[in-house]
């Protein structure tokens, strides 16, 4: 018996290929990520000059001096820009933080915009002039490849073709730069990587990981490594396509687990899409079965609900205690 594989697909077989190409992209996409809640791309548009070239900033970013890296810290922002220390995240529910630190790279608003206030500005390293550049260059690729996607699932889905585009245009997406060190001695053993967990937004594009450690819970209950080729795109759905779509495309458990073999840095980059902040997360009228399993809600008012979950904002003072 064959070992179960999350499946890999050719971007460009749907957007460059025949009708029929296009067909069995779309429906190679919507089997694996409703069987699996992932698909892994390849063959997408994302040049391997820029990725390599992010992974060098992002490493000589998270080389810098704790001090410095602090220095870019904005928890009064619930971390949504710039540096999150070391131990700062937790999976929701979990005991023990885990074993990270990140960046986060927002989008950029023009002057005037209508979400110009609920959206942080960007803050970028001084020490590294060529990281503000490369990683807005890779926010907006992702983005693209992003809507790419999503617009691929409005047909099974029965959706119009620009219903994703409308609700992501100008969306509170997330690029984050991960770094999780060597495990250090006496760490607690509870403690991994990333722990069990399901991402928040629609879709997540996880450009390949520099080491293994990335696993997805099967719905058997076992854990299945999630392994690629250097440069492939590694996508998940998240708690809001799962929402929307009344758990039609699931937003499947995964982990970081730590090294078995050398006890080395690993670097990876996920790109979390997110609706704008006003959409209405709202059950597809194609999924709705016997009636909508959650109540409506927007997509700001559950990001606020899950980051303070996660460890990443905090209530106002007035309001209750957690």
């Amino acid at each position: 018996m064959l070992e179960k594989k999350v499946p890999e697909l050719s971007l460009s077989q749907y957007t460059e290929g025949s009708l029929k190409e296009q067909k069995q992209f779309i429906d190679g996409l919507f089997t694996s990520l409703r069987d699996f809640g992932f698909v892994i791309l390849k063959d997408h548009p994302i040049e391997k000059e820029l990725l390599e070239e992010a992974y060098r900033l992002s490493r000589d970013f998270f080389a810098l001096p704790t001090k410095t890296k602090q220095s870019y810290s904005q928890s009064d922002m619930g971390f949504q820009r710039g540096y999150t220390p070391f131990g700062q995240e937790h999976a929701k529910d979990a005991q023990v933080p885990d074993l990270k630190e990140f960046w986060h790279v927002g989008r950029d608003l023009p002057e005037g915009h209508r979400y110009g206030d609920l959206f942080p500005k960007n803050i970028w390293p001084q020490e590294i002039p060529e990281f503000q550049p490369t990683f807005q260059k890779l926010f907006s690729q992702l983005d693209g490849v992003g809507r790419v996607m999503l617009r691929a699932l409005t047909g099974p889905l029965e959706l119009p073709q620009n219903y994703f585009d409308l609700m992501t245009e100008s969306g509170s997406s997330i690029l984050r730069l991960l770094h999780y060190p060597p495990i250090a001695e006496g760490v607690d053993p509870r403690c991994i990587r990333a722990a069990a967990h399901e991402d928040i937004n629609l879709i997540t594009l996880l450009v390949s990981a520099s080491a293994s450690g990335l696993q997805l819970k099967t719905h058997e209950g076992k854990w299945l490594p999630v392994e690629t080729e250097a440069n492939n795109l590694v996508v998940d759905s998240g708690d809001m396509l799962a929402r929307i779509t009344n758990g039609v495309i699931p937003s499947t458990t995964h982990r970081v687990v730590n090294p078995e073999g050398p006890n080395t840095s690993r670097y990876s980059m996920p790109f979390f899409m997110h609706p704008n902040p006003d959409a209405l997360l709202s059950c597809i009228p194609s999924c709705r079965g016997e009636g909508p399993k959650y109540p409506d809600i927007t997509a700001d008012e559950f990001l606020m609900e899950r980051l303070r979950e996660i460890g990443l904002k905090h209530l106002p003072k007035e309001g209750p205690s957690l």
